[in-house]
């Protein structure tokens, strides 16, 4: 089949866990063209650029801008409004290129509008595959939704305006609320190959995940714990004290990972969705103004895999999370780790019925 696959670029979970169907889409000789935007566009062009049945098409996508530890709704409304006509004019360009070569029979999206929208204008059934949909497509409880709170349903409401009437949702999740509408598919966490074959071995360093926006007195404060710290995200390559600051390195983040007594991170789904497969105790600090990362911390908490702070994070805060690492892996204990074959058995029966679909149409 020729499948589009739209992939949003605003962060590089997407694009990691789309590689992972991709992959599998590849080896069951679907044609495929990849519209991407940000730097997810480079990371997916250096994975299949030479690839014989894969087309990758850089797109424009919208950006979020922060302060601190928070999206800043102002910022992001006034980056994307500057970069919107040269936005414009690129997607306009790029959807000519794509209808003037490649004729879908299927879309795929991650969180993605404008392979949506192609599919809309085409008449082309779309497959969405992401974590995003939960917000929308389950039944929350008030812990989880803060009490029914604003934020929990402006993120549910601008979700569900992202890809209405797709043809069937598959979400991916560690957490397995009642799923409360229908052409819905709750699936484990998408994990990469080294994700899959990693094994753990817990050590005594905590992993600790931050950027440059983050909290910087808690890493100046980290050097008065009783712990050995390694630290990614920072762009730094030097031992201070008891921290190591580690440049980007996959296979040495993944060695860490598994091997860690614990974690500290943000709110994103990708590292949480890894840390609770590898059975690794994990701190989540959510970015404020993304609920989504609110409602993976908030999950993570109520299902006793490590801990919600909801606000920044204090010394005080960190000590009794480490102390409390054996209660967390007990919880940790009862999950059960899966690989992604429910997700690509799923997508292979909807690719099956578009296919059997289109070929009744066309018979007729």
């Amino acid at each position: 089949m020729r499948v589009l696959y739209g992939i949003v670029g605003e962060g590089m979970g997407h694009a990691t866990r789309s590689r992972v169907v991709l992959d599998h889409l590849v080896a069951n000789g679907h044609d495929i063209m990849v519209v991407v935007s940000g730097r997810a566009y480079k990371f997916l062009n250096d994975v299949y650029g030479e690839e014989e049945n894969v087309s990758i098409q850089e797109i424009h996508g919208l950006n979020l801008a922060y302060k601190g530890n928070a999206m800043s709704l102002r910022r992001s409304f006034e980056l994307n409004l500057k970069r919107a006509p040269a936005g414009i004019q690129r997607n306009y360009s790029a959807y000519k290129k794509v209808v003037g070569r490649f004729t879908a029979d299927v879309v795929i999206s991650d969180f993605d509008s404008w392979a949506y929208f192609y599919g809309k204008r085409h008449g082309v059934p779309v497959i969405s595959i992401d974590n995003m949909q939960i917000l929308n497509r389950c039944q929350h409880d008030s812990y989880v939704t803060n009490g029914g709170s604003m934020s929990f349903r402006m993120a549910k409401a601008a979700v569900k305006m992202k890809m209405p009437g797709a043809e069937h949702y598959l979400v991916s999740s560690f957490f397995q609320p009642p799923v409360h509408k229908g052409r819905t598919t709750l699936v484990p966490p998408i994990l990469r190959p080294e994700i899959l074959n990693a094994k753990r071995e817990p050590g005594e360093h905590v992993l600790v995940y931050q950027t440059q926006a983050a909290n910087a007195e808690l890493i100046r404060g980290l050097r008065e714990m009783p712990y050995e710290f390694r630290v990614y995200g920072l762009g730094r390559d030097e031992q201070v004290g008891n921290i190591k600051f580690c440049p980007f390195s996959q296979d040495g983040f993944i060695d860490d990972l598994r091997t860690a007594k614990a974690v500290v991170a943000g709110g994103g789904y990708s590292l949480m969705g890894e840390a609770v497969h590898l059975r690794v105790p994990m701190l989540s600090m959510p970015l404020k103004g993304q609920y989504e990362q609110q409602l993976n911390a908030r999950y993570l908490d109520k299902l006793g895999y490590g801990m919600y702070v909801p606000g920044a994070l204090d010394l005080k805060t960190l000590e009794k999370f480490l102390k409390n690492t054996p209660q967390y892996e007990l919880a940790l204990s009862r999950y059960r780790p899966q690989d992604n074959r429910k997700l690509f058995q799923r997508l292979d029966t909807l690719l099956d019925k578009v296919h059997q679909r289109r070929a009744f149409t066309y018979a007729a």
